[in-house]
């Protein structure tokens, strides 16, 4: 600047008189103009909203009950009661101006009356497939991590994300990698994202204890569990059975999305999502009855006549949309629906309908509908009415024909500004919801959800 003065200066001595007052207001009013502007351009180039302010931390808990007559441990009857408390704690933390990590920890506790029939004589009662046994499989905890970091562009129309996720339960092993791309468009009113992910599973399977010694161990009627105990109806039990080859599966997942701002108040996205599923998909511990062998018991129970079997492949796409309508300050319609085909002949259709009503600044209460139905599987059949003949069969009622209805109410309390402290924890939102599921097969189940969100200081 003092360089730029100098030679005006230079050339001004040359001039005279009302040329030269002229000259210098001009070279003066450029000066103060260039001097004002140029810092504003500069801070304006340099700054950039993040993308997260500060560390979120989520508390989650869900509670689920369910109860029914359809287990499929035993072969399609029998009791499916079960009790499931999951906590979740997600963790955001922002690494800079762009970057995102996530940290999803999930621990689930459950009780199964169905599963603890794996082996139903290990209880201290009379063994029966509408009674749980008290044995070590009828509990067990699931435990779940997942670890996302997140980048956006610096005009935040360019997000991508990477994933790695691990669970761990009893009987099998997870562990998933995975990434999603998303691009904004027309003023972030139209978004497009792919994304794909890969899990390796891998089973550690358990077998119904009466068809273990028909197995590898080849004991038959002499194993240790049939000296215990007396046979009746057909005492020359004799099942046909084979331990799996392999305990191995992978799924390949892939989804596209897309999401259009139509209006101030409508907002519509689309998504379609493929998943292909190899390796073993059957559930080792599931029980077949055959119509076209004799039945054998021991005490109540019914002994399996083989273990579910079905193909080591299956393709599934999904494709759903969303419509969102915002009627006033007050009221905002969600509608969602998805349809569902795959190879295994499953087709099914899904609706719902959620209405946000806001009561107050700070409260959200927001009823909702969920209907499902679906066909049911190539492979399934109710008890007993499978014949040994056939190369694939499960009497598992998730793959049955059947609808249900789900029924939910919660309540949300949201402060932005986050008043409440607890040290240096501000709060930000608390959820609370319940919802009511019904099949028309028997089973019913409750659950509940609890959320808090913290924002730290």
């Amino acid at each position: 600047m003092a360089e730029k003065l100098g030679v005006a200066v230079d050339v001004i001595k040359n001039l005279n008189g009302m040329k030269k007052i002229l000259l210098i207001s001009m070279l003066l009013m450029a000066s103060l103009y260039s001097f004002t502007q140029e810092p504003v351009k500069d801070s304006t180039s340099v700054y950039k909203k993040r993308v997260l302010d500060n560390i979120e931390l989520d508390f989650l808990a869900n509670y689920y009950h369910q109860d029914g007559d359809n287990a499929a441990v035993t072969g399609g009857k029998g009791t499916e009661e079960l009790t499931d408390i999951a906590p979740s704690v997600i963790v955001s933390i922002p690494l800079n101006d762009d970057d995102v990590l996530t940290i999803d920890a999930t621990i689930s506790a459950y009780t199964s009356a169905s599963s603890s029939n794996i082996n139903p004589f290990d209880g201290d009662q009379a063994a029966d497939p509408f009674q749980a046994s008290s044995g070590a499989s009828s509990s067990d905890v699931w435990v779940n991590l997942n670890g996302t970091y997140t980048h956006s562009s610096d005009d935040r129309n360019t997000i991508w994300s990477t994933k790695i996720a691990l669970a761990k339960e009893f009987d099998y092993t997870s562990f998933g990698i995975g990434g999603s791309y998303t691009k904004l468009f027309n003023q972030k009113n139209t978004e497009l994202s792919l994304s794909a992910n890969i899990y390796f599973d891998k089973w550690k399977a358990l077998y119904p204890v009466e068809l273990i010694p028909f197995g590898e161990l080849n004991w038959g009627l002499s194993s240790p569990i049939f000296n215990q105990y007396t046979i009746t109806g057909n005492v020359d039990y004799n099942p046909s059975f084979a331990e799996f080859d392999s305990e191995g599966r992978n799924s390949y997942t892939l989804g596209l999305g897309f999401s259009q701002i139509l209006s101030k108040k409508l907002q519509a996205s689309l998504a379609l999502d493929l998943v292909q599923q190899k390796g073993l998909l059957s559930t080792p511990f599931q029980r077949v009855y055959f119509n076209d062998v004799e039945d054998s018991f021991i005490e109540n129970f019914q002994l399996a006549d083989d273990i579910e079997r079905l193909p080591d492949s299956r393709f599934k796409i999904a494709v759903g949309g969303r419509l969102n309508y915002y009627v006033n300050e007050i009221f905002v319609l969600r509608t969602y629906y998805r349809f569902y085909i795959d190879d295994w002949g499953v087709e099914s259709h899904t609706a719902s309908i959620e209405i946000p009503i806001k009561i107050s600044r700070k409260f959200t209460i927001y009823p909702s509908y969920r209907y499902y139905n679906q066909t049911a599987a190539d492979y399934f059949a109710p008890y007993e009415q499978h014949s040994s003949t056939e190369e694939f069969y499960t009497s598992d009622y998730d793959l049955s024909e059947f609808s249900s209805n789900q029924f939910g109410f919660g309540i949300s309390y949201t402060d932005v500004f986050t008043k409440f402290h607890i040290a240096r924890f501000g709060l930000k939102s608390i959820d609370l919801e319940f919802q009511k599921y019904e099949r028309n097969s028997g089973l019913k189940a409750g659950i509940i959800t609890a959320g808090l969100k913290f924002v730290v200081d």
